[in-house]
């Protein structure tokens, strides 16, 4: 079976920005992924999908 999943992340900073949202894009920027096979899983594709902030 293929299907498509979306995996949440939860992080702790802190931050000298004045806004938080400035860290975010930052963060996003820089952000790698690595996310590997198990025994009864193959993953196919991967994406870091941008969170949309508001100007």
């Amino acid at each position: 079976m293929q299907d498509t999943i979306f995996l949440l992340i939860k992080a702790t900073i802190a931050t000298k920005h004045k806004n938080v949202h400035e860290a975010i894009a930052e963060l996003q920027g820089k952000a790698k992924l690595s996310i590997s096979d198990t025994k009864n899983v193959k993953v196919i594709s991967t994406q870091l999908m941008d969170y949309k902030l508001k100007s």
